[in-house]
């Protein structure tokens, strides 16, 4: 039989080992957790990279202006300050001066997120050992990427592959979506979503989500119900004004299924969605001629910048190869043009003046990703191009871009399998974005 007085002895050398083992993981815990300083004027941006910097497990402190940053840069010590180029109440320049003055904060790294600065504004602030500068809109991977460098933690993001984009044209919000869906561009639309109503200045948006080129089935509910709150939550809209272009059955029947949802539409062709959504019917053959002011992206009303990116930097169109165009009209303005947007995209560009300069020039499909074709040109037509080329068996991405608008006309180019029909006059964004879509749906 043990003694009174040994069993308490016991006790308390438990209870001291329990408490000593807290202490120790909690010590341990402190050491782990990094701490990072945000200084940025834009209270949804804070807000954003609060957010996701927490959930990676960072302890996260806010500064609303450059002398507010000053303050707690001098008090919480960080190991890793977020900076704005352009602040008030004390500068950039200023606060980067301080630290560099601060023997405390002198070693911290620096990371500036801002929208694009000039030449002159980038060297004014680079003597003071800015790390790594990031546009707005921000990258979210390349972003954490480089912090996890800097701070020596690791960081996890969803990779599933996914392609997101989201503008608003008048006051409609069109969403689109491709290849998945993705936990982290899920929440990235959610702070897209606040970031275009500010800009745009709409409450209770009509809205359209695309959905194309991806399969989703039950394993994906989560992120669809994911999906659907954003819409719904972000924007306040009524399901009556939720509209959903897709011809995947499992989309369908989970709204149905789920009661919340009542009343948001699905619908599998696009002149279908957008007559119940507006009260316009699209063309289903040159359906882009009907729907493509709609479709494009309109000026917002705000002053304001965008600051949050829907894509990642790793995403590349082509695998991280490069991205060949043809533009095949005799017309030298469109060829200044296409020239002009390629090469804004980094892709290379061949011109060629008629038809017959370009079939004697293609030996594969490997030999371009996508062509511009125009459909009248001498020596050799559009049409006849397309014929050559089926005859062959090269199957090469078509954008056809012409005057000619009879509904006879685009249905036999779409016979030839022509990815994308645009209308002359061609405008910059329309041509890159009909692009960007086709070299999508084949990389």
């Amino acid at each position: 039989m043990y003694s009174c007085q040994y069993v308490t002895w016991k006790l308390i050398n438990q209870i001291n080992s329990l408490i000593f083992f807290r202490i120790v993981v909690i010590m341990e815990l402190e050491v782990e957790m990094k701490k990072i300083l945000i200084v940025d004027e834009s209270k949804l941006f804070r807000s954003y990279l609060v957010g996701k910097l927490e959930d990676q497990g960072f302890e996260v402190v806010e500064a609303k202006n450059g002398l507010d940053g000053s303050i707690k840069m001098r008090n919480e010590m960080p190991d890793l300050i977020l900076m704005d180029f352009f602040l008030s109440r004390r500068s950039s320049q200023e606060l980067l001066a301080e630290r560099a003055a601060n023997p405390n904060v002198s070693k911290v790294p620096v990371i500036m997120i801002s929208n694009k600065i000039s030449k002159e504004q980038i060297i004014q602030v680079s003597r003071y050992n800015i790390v790594k500068f990031f546009n707005k809109p921000l990258k979210i991977d390349a972003f954490l990427n480089t912090v996890s460098e800097l701070l020596n933690v690791s960081v996890t993001i969803d990779n599933t592959p996914c392609i997101i984009e989201a503008h608003f044209n008048d006051d409609i919000l069109f969403v689109e979506i491709a290849r998945g869906l993705n936990k982290e561009k899920i929440e990235l639309l959610s702070f897209k979503i606040r970031e275009l109503l500010e800009l745009y200045e709409v409450k209770s948006p009509k809205i359209l989500v695309m959905m194309s080129n991806l399969e989703i089935g039950p394993s994906e509910s989560e992120k669809l119900e994911a999906l659907l709150n954003v819409l719904k939550e972000e924007t306040g809209s009524p399901n009556k004004y939720i509209k959903i272009l897709t011809s995947i059955e499992y989309v369908n029947k989970y709204v149905n299924e789920h009661g919340e949802l009542k009343g948001i539409g699905v619908a599998d062709s696009l002149d279908k969605a957008m007559d119940d959504l507006i009260g316009i019917k699209a063309d289903n053959i040159a359906h882009d001629t009907a729907a493509a002011k709609l479709l494009t992206k309109t000026a917002p009303r705000s002053n304001k910048q965008e600051s949050i990116e829907l894509r990642f930097q790793q995403e590349s169109l082509a695998g991280g190869r490069d991205i060949n165009i043809a533009v095949v009209d005799d017309d030298l303005i469109i060829q200044e043009l296409v020239k002009t947007v390629v090469g804004e995209a980094g892709w290379s560009c061949s011109v060629f003046e008629n038809g017959k300069l370009f079939v004697d020039s293609v030996k594969d499909a490997s030999d371009f990703d996508v062509v511009f074709l125009d459909l009248v040109m001498p020596e050799m037509n559009g049409f006849e191009v397309l014929h050559n080329l089926k005859q062959r068996g090269i199957k090469i991405p078509i954008i056809i871009f012409s005057a000619l608008t009879k509904k006879e006309t685009v249905a036999k180019a779409v016979s030839y399998g022509v990815k994308s029909y645009i209308i002359k006059p061609i405008k910059p964004d329309k041509l890159f974005r009909k692009a960007t879509e086709v070299l999508k749906a084949n990389f």
